[in-house]
């Protein structure tokens, strides 16, 4: 038996040696690319795709056209830190001990998503807000970064992500690293004027070195964060290698402030009000500029893309969105809180046009994607999530029916 062993071990290398490159590349191109993309306190009423009219968003109502609109998905948590654990281990936070925002951190023996796709050979890229552990043990800035958060450092880097461009918490949707002298953290302002006095906001970009980045951040902050997802996948794609991108922007999370390139159609209302819409627009542009990457790299119809809020807009004295029909907000359990927009869009194998009407949630993303790349999940541990495949492919089981086929 041994030796049996031996000879197809052999033979198995010397296939392996004899087979091109080029075979070798073929069989690594039909592997999906994977993009989770996230907005924060974004509502459900906000997208054009949902009813909305205000806002203007119509790169995303594309590709929820394109692929299947989640009408009831529901983020694991009414704010963000807890919501974003789900979408990467597939479990409830109490579960991975992360309940409320900035509490605990992603601790190394959670099995994560981006763990999942490295080791199957996928290059993984974390960009935008992280909220799942400190970044820096000796800086102070955000939330809890520095000496006295040392207890929370958990950065991408050490939960499967090669390449990062991310912070802490958040930060201004434009020029993300300053604010007008004496603003509040958490307000609203328009776009800071040349000249005009302002400081240092207080949280930072950091990359997988643990450096802190310092250039190319003024503008829109949605583009800052683009700028860096689009660089990373056109190099991963120039090696030929599948790639894992979470793109979670701060849009549009306190504190909003609107792009001037985008506000004419808001420039008549009030400051939070025109900062809101505009920011949401700016950040629906670099959508647009995402999906010509893929196109231009001819990886749009292999690759997969879940969007979604991180929980239901914000306050009403604080931001004007969108929780459409329902009651409640962000910090609610009400439909107002956790009800959130979300579509998937995987063109070689979602039909457009369909209308998800059975329940999912964040947790659902990992089993999804296990199966759509054919990988078993390391040990017997407790997932909440469910494989979304069955609904998407029309055998709604338990969860109710799909619809728009």
């Amino acid at each position: 038996m041994h030796r049996t062993r031996l000879l197809l071990g052999i033979a198995a290398g010397l296939l392996s040696y004899w087979m091109s490159p080029s075979d070798t590349r073929a069989e690594e191109s039909t592997r999906p690319n994977i993009i989770l993309m996230m907005c924060d306190d974004l509502g459900w009423g906000d997208v054009g795709f949902n009813g909305g009219t205000t806002i203007r968003t119509p790169h995303l109502d594309a590709m929820s056209a394109e692929g299947m609109r989640f009408a009831r998905f529901y983020s694991a948590a009414p704010v963000c830190s807890p919501t974003r654990g789900s979408c990467l281990t597939g479990r409830h936070p109490y579960r991975y001990e992360i309940p409320f925002a900035n509490s605990g951190r992603l601790k190394p023996e959670e099995w994560t998503l981006a763990e999942a796709l490295a080791e199957a050979g996928y290059r993984t890229g974390h960009f935008g807000k992280w909220h799942l552990g400190t970044l820096t043990k000796t800086v102070v800035e955000a939330n809890r970064g520095g000496p006295r958060g040392v207890a929370h450092f958990s950065p991408p880097q050490d939960n499967g992500f090669d390449v990062c461009f991310s912070t802490e918490s958040k930060v201004p949707t434009y020029d993300p690293m300053r604010k007008p002298v004496g603003a509040k953290a958490g307000g609203h302002w328009d776009a800071l004027q040349p000249g005009e006095s302002n400081e240092a906001y207080g949280t930072h970009y950091w990359d997988e070195q643990g450096d802190m980045q310092v250039a190319n951040l003024k503008g829109g902050n949605a583009r800052v964060i683009m700028d860096r997802a689009s660089a990373f996948i056109r190099d991963t794609v120039n090696r030929e290698e599948p790639f894992f991108a979470v793109i979670w922007f701060h849009t549009p999370h306190l504190p909003v402030v609107g792009d001037p390139s985008v506000m004419a159609p808001y420039r008549n209302y009030p400051v939070h009000q025109r900062n809101y819409y505009g920011c949401v627009t700016a950040m629906d542009q670099q959508v647009g500029r995402l999906r010509a990457l893929l196109a231009e790299l001819a990886v749009d119809q292999n690759t997969l893309t879940f969007f979604a809020s991180d929980n239901g807009p914000e306050g009403p004295t604080k931001d004007p969105g969108s929780a459409g029909p329902f009651r409640g907000r962000k910090r609610s359990l009400y439909e107002g809180g956790v009800r959130v927009p979300a579509f998937v869009h995987y063109p070689s194998s979602v039909p457009g046009g369909g209308s998800m009407d059975a329940p999912c949630v964040t947790s659902d993303y990992l089993p999804t994607i296990l199966r759509t790349v054919g990988l078993e999940r390391p040990d017997s541990r407790p997932l909440d999530g469910r494989d979304l495949w069955p609904l998407i492919q029309g055998d709604a089981g338990d969860r109710g029916s799909p619809i728009g086929f």
